[in-house]
């Protein structure tokens, strides 16, 4: 029997924290599915990215650390502002899993109260692997590139993200 994993995440963007994360899952399950979660956001400060840029970027990030993709689903999952079905929603909209890795404290606890296993990640440098910092990096000119992967990085950079999250700040106040 295939055992398999959730890893829940808005991902924006994926990084190399998620990817040491995705990593170390795989470790554990068969397979892995990779939740884009709030994927009806973009073009936000917070979300400035849409879901398919970032599956995009997570099918990239996986391809460049050579991740064999058959043992990954990625699936865009919008948000329903409703606790009690959240779960639910995920489930309808993703393959059975197992086992769910998350340390987000209200994602832990709606998947133990719905019976799932909870594994917490393991967070490397965290202050650091941070996608408010990275896009806050974005705004400063500052060097968020060295915090994802490489292909992430050129991803960004010819979709004109940085630029994007530039605009999104700005006022139409004189």
């Amino acid at each position: 029997m295939v055992k398999r994993g959730l890893f829940v995440g808005r991902f924006q963007p994926f990084h190399n924290g998620h990817l040491s994360v995705v990593k170390d899952i795989l470790k554990e399950v068969d397979e892995l599915v990779i939740v884009v979660g709030s994927a009806q956001y973009s073009h936000r400060i917070d979300n400035p990215f849409t879901a398919g840029e970032r599956l995009v970027m997570i099918r990239k990030a996986l391809e460049e650390a050579e991740i064999d993709l058959s043992r990954v689903w990625i699936v865009p999952v919008p948000d329903v502002h409703i606790h009690m079905v959240w779960v639910s929603a995920v489930e309808g909209y993703t393959p059975c899993f197992d086992v769910v890795y998350s340390n987000e404290p209200l994602t832990r606890r709606l998947f133990i109260e719905a019976g799932y296993e909870v594994k917490p990640i393991r967070f490397r440098k965290r202050d650091v692997y941070s996608a408010t910092e990275i896009r806050e990096r974005m705004l400063k000119d500052g060097n968020w590139e060295e915090l994802v992967p490489k292909s992430v990085a050129q991803f960004i950079k010819e979709i004109g993200g940085v630029e994007r999250l530039k605009d999104l700040t700005k006022s139409d106040k004189v």
